[in-house]
């Protein structure tokens, strides 16, 4: 699964990765948690190109009665995409590209749970797929919210989770958002084949409260794992 994520970089270089004209200021982030806005990359249907937009992360499907489901809902299996009510008619509809630049999993080691940090060694930003909905509450007020998607770990991730998030090669980005895209070529996107080159370090464990914040989330872990954080 993917609970926690980073997005550091600065406006311009998400602008330009992604290919976009303009979008909303965005603060560094180092420990982003589900149930808050993240910034998500979406096909513009009016103009037929990307838009940067902030959604909030725990997928609301638009039949839903409540927003609660949000919080159940904040990963989104790629092998059910197609078959699941939640996510049904979003994968069909309405995808989107998560940007980040690193990723926390949490490993099973020492009768505790280590988070590690995965990222590109370049440091370098990353696409999650996902997929968005927009639900009306009762009093009126959209809300436009999201889900990542992900796939079984790649080999090299294996050892930490069984789970990571789909990655998107930049070149796939088009595809990705396509509503137009075939089911089985958007299966073939979400493959795990191309993270192998990505790497992980054991970061402090006070990334576990969402609260934290700061560069330090991310640091590479200086201390035995088994000193309280």
């Amino acid at each position: 699964m993917c609970g926690r994520f980073t997005l550091g970089k600065g406006r311009q270089a998400i602008l330009q990765h992604f290919e976009l004209e303009e979008g909303p200021e965005l603060a560094p982030r180092f420990n982003i948690a589900p149930t808050q806005p993240v910034a998500a990359v979406r096909l513009d249907p009016a103009r037929q190109a990307r838009e940067l937009v902030l959604l909030r992360w725990g997928l609301i499907p638009a039949w839903a009665k409540e927003a609660d489901i949000g919080a159940r809902t904040i990963n989104a299996r790629s092998e059910s995409l197609a078959l699941k009510p939640a996510f049904r008619e979003s994968f069909r509809r309405r995808r989107c590209i998560i940007p980040a630049d690193g990723f926390y999993e949490w490993k099973q080691e020492n009768g505790g749970k280590q988070p590690y940090y995965v990222h590109r060694p370049d440091g370098g930003l990353l696409g999650f797929a996902g997929l968005w909905d927009r639900w009306r509450a009762q009093t009126g007020e959209a809300v436009e919210s999201c889900t990542i998607v992900t796939v079984p770990a790649s080999a090299q991730l294996a050892r930490i989770h069984d789970r990571m998030p789909a990655i998107l090669a930049r070149e796939d980005y088009d595809a990705w958002l396509d509503p137009a895209t075939a089911p089985s070529r958007l299966a073939a996107l979400t493959s795990s084949a191309g993270a192998n080159d990505l790497e992980a370090y054991p970061v402090s464990r006070r990334v576990n409260r969402a609260e934290n914040e700061g560069p330090e989330c991310r640091a590479r872990l200086q201390l035995d794992p088994l000193t309280p954080a």
